[in-house]
């Protein structure tokens, strides 16, 4: 038993020395018909070749690449014409300059239209004035005055002669409303009310010449206008059917201005309508008499009618301020009253006049 054991011992070795032997594989004999593949060692990996970092030239950018747009067919049209270029000047530095205003310069009718508002509110169709309802308003009259006042003469020179006729008209009556005012109520004394109404305008001490109002930067009165202007100025005797006396037997006033453009028909119309009044002109045929305004007295605006309406072929009864007169009231009657002036024996009478205020 031991003698196995002993043996078995001995011989285990070998046995796996040989079976290791065994295991290894062994070069055999090449075979002259297979060939076999040379064995190629993978190469080992080698430390890379750092080289020095040579300067790169600059590239500039790309140029912004544009969406490209869809075309919208367009109806065929000629070619446009070639346009310049503009040339395109050096800026120079802005410097503002001080603007300087022009004043404005008025015109004739800017005086008139300043009127309108107070005639046409306080002054009725047939000439009657409001002027209880004017006086709370006396400060509309003030600020018009002034408009009157701040013409420059230089410019009224520039104006034709019917602007300058209906300026001074409508001045004159302005004044006149603003005296009226001033002075209203009108007050009276028992010795006046002997002569006069209680409302008339003659209560009113120096109404027309001392009440001084200022027209271009001068001082006048009514008066100084009438004989400046209306007498001696314009040689136009229809304006005193135009001015305004505040009174009953006055001419009306319109309740609007006078402008240059229109005088001449204004003028007409005022004309007709005053002598077609009984208060101011009418025939006694039966009395064989002619009845006259007071107004129209040699001593009052007779004279007047001289320059251009004397005559010496007619009215030859009459002295020549009154043949004036009614030569020129035959261009504003009827046909029946020219003939009874021209071929009939008459005696003139003056109608006695109404100073009662025109309200």
């Amino acid at each position: 038993m031991n003698m196995k054991k002993a043996i078995s011992i001995a011989i285990i070795p070998s046995i796996v020395l040989l079976l290791t032997i065994g295991c290894q594989p062994q070069s055999q004999p090449a075979d002259p018909l297979i060939p076999q593949p040379e064995k190629i060692e993978p190469p080992q990996p080698q430390p890379p070749i750092i080289e020095p970092e040579k300067p790169q030239p600059e590239i500039p950018p790309p140029a912004p690449v544009e969406p490209q747009k869809t075309k919208i067919p367009q109806p065929e049209t000629p070619p446009p014409a070639p346009v310049e270029p503009e040339k395109v000047k050096p800026i120079e530095p802005e410097v503002k300059k001080p603007e300087i205003k022009k004043p404005e310069i008025p015109s004739a009718d800017y005086f008139q239209n300043k009127c309108a508002p107070i005639l046409k509110m306080f002054v009725s169709k047939d000439g009657k004035v409001n002027y209880r309802l004017l006086n709370f308003k006396s400060l509309h009259l003030i600020a018009l005055q002034n408009e009157f006042a701040k013409l420059s003469p230089d410019e009224y020179d520039k104006w034709p002669r019917e602007d300058k006729i209906a300026f001074w008209i409508n001045a004159y009556n302005i004044q006149m409303l603003k005296i009226i005012i001033d002075n209203y109520p009108i007050q009276s004394t028992r010795i006046r009310r002997l002569f006069w109404p209680p409302t008339s305008i003659r209560h009113i001490e120096g109404i027309w010449d001392r009440h001084k109002f200022i027209v271009m930067e001068e001082e006048f009165t009514l008066s100084q206008i009438e004989k400046r202007f209306f007498r001696n100025g314009f040689n136009e005797p229809r304006v005193f059917f135009a001015n305004c006396l505040a009174s009953y037997s006055g001419p009306k006033l319109l309740n609007h201005p006078y402008y240059g453009g229109t005088l001449d028909e204004q003028l007409e119309n005022q004309t007709k309508d005053f002598l077609a009044r009984p208060d101011v002109f009418k025939i006694d045929r039966n009395e064989k008499k002619v009845y006259l305004s007071a107004i129209l007295q040699p001593g009052w605006y007779g004279t007047q009618f001289l320059n251009k309406f004397a005559i010496d072929k007619k009215f030859k009864d009459h002295p020549p301020e009154i043949r004036a007169v009614l030569n020129f009231i035959t261009n504003y009657t009827s046909q029946p009253n020219v003939s009874f002036l021209e071929t009939e024996n008459y005696t003139i009478e003056y109608i006695r006049y109404d100073w009662r205020l025109n309200e």
